[in-house]
Order: C-alpha cells, then structure tokens, then sequence
C-alpha cells in the first residue's frame, strides 16, 4: 500500500473489483457470500461473486450526513437500524440531537425504498456461519462499513472479509480490528475522496444496481 501522489489507480469500478479478486481468490471460504454497499460497492462487488462463483447481495449502510456538509458523514445507520457514529467529525461538524435524529429518520427512509427495490429482486441473504466478503468501491470516514460489520457480526456471520480498492490509512485499524480480515489495495496518503483515484467514477443508478442483482441470479442460484 504505497503512497504514490495523486495519480489514479483504477480504471473503473470493474477494474477496482478485478484486482480484489485475485487477491481473494486463494482465500479458504466458507459458503462464501459478497455483500455490496450500494450503490458503487455493487458493481465492484458483482465481478467478485462471479469471479468467485458465489452470491452477491447487498447490505443496506447509509452514512449521516454532517449539516451543510452532505458529502462529509459523521456517522452511518443500517436496515437493522444500527448506528455508528465517528464522533470527533460529530463534534466538529455541530451536530445537534435534533439534527441527528431526522437525518436518522430521512435515512431510515431512503434504506426502506431500496430494501423493497433490492428484496424485490432477490431476498435477503442469510449470513449466518458463512464466509462473508464485505464490499465498497472506497473507504472514506468509514463509518458505513463499521456499522454493517457491526450488523453482520450481530447476525451471525462465520467471518468477515472487508475488501475495498482504496482508503485513507488513518481508518483501516479500526475496520482491521473489527473484521477478520482486510484487504485494501491503496491507501494514499493524500486522500481527499475515493473518486479521486479512478478514471471513470460515473454515478451508479438504482437501475444499474437491479441490473447487476439480477444478471448475478443467471451466474448463481440460490439455494
């Protein structure tokens, strides 16, 4: 993991997803499972399962955002309700409890529209005594992925693998101490943005993220 200025490491999301395979590929699994963050986590993830053979499903996260500051979470909550929350970026953004609780509710809500879009396609994977390898197309504040470890930790899952393209080095010894096992390909030290270090980081649609469910149900069927 080599700091190497500003250049950009991966092509696209596939190429990002493409890389983490091989290094998951000679991983010992148990009735492996990838579960994405949507939206972007999804089209990395999907060139894992099929990679792997295995199920792909997503794990509903979605970051609080800070006042005025949408790009920037202070925290995250998950479908389970689940919240993490980075508390020194909740103090310096000036987060009330007034605030916090209907950002909690507007995400809250936006989890429920993508569980009824996503679950239409295919239900919930179960994770219990499973190998499951948790998947974004980046890392910023973290806080998305500590609080779907937290949920799958909660449901039982065998192991936890975190596999993401890039992060800021400052917060992979948390995720590390929380999960099994971490493989993060880049962490810059100049780390602004995970869109930073891609080629094409075009926005990825509801649409596209259906899409990607349904064409991994043609590469794996559910038991």
């Amino acid at each position: 993991m080599n700091d190497t200025g500003s250049r950009r490491f991966f092509t696209d999301r596939r190429d990002a997803g493409e890389r983490l395979l091989e290094r998951l590929r000679h991983e010992t699994l148990v009735d492996p499972l990838v579960l994405a963050i949507p939206r972007g986590g999804v089209a990395v993830g999907a060139v894992i399962a099929r990679g792997l053979g295995c199920e792909l499903d997503v794990v509903l996260s979605r970051k609080l955002r800070a006042p005025h500051q949408p790009e920037l979470a202070v925290g995250a909550i998950t479908e389970t309700g689940v919240v993490h929350m980075t508390r020194e970026l909740g103090a310096w953004a000036g987060v009330s409890d007034a605030y916090l609780e209907a950002e909690r509710n507007r995400q809250l809500a936006e989890i429920d529209r993508r569980r009824t879009m996503f679950r239409g396609i295919r239900p919930q994977a179960s994770v219990a005594g499973r190998s499951v390898i948790l998947v974004d197309d980046g890392i910023a504040t973290g806080s998305t992925m500590i609080a779907a470890i937290h949920t799958l930790r909660a449901a039982g899952a065998g192991e936890i693998f975190v596999a993401v393209p890039v992060a800021p080095p400052e917060r992979l010894d948390e995720i590390r101490s929380l999960c099994d096992k971490l493989v993060c390909l880049q962490a810059p030290l100049d780390f602004m943005a995970v869109g930073q270090f891609y080629e094409r980081f075009d926005e990825v649609t509801d649409e596209a993220v259906c899409d990607l469910l349904r064409s991994s149900l043609v590469h794996h069927v559910i038991p």
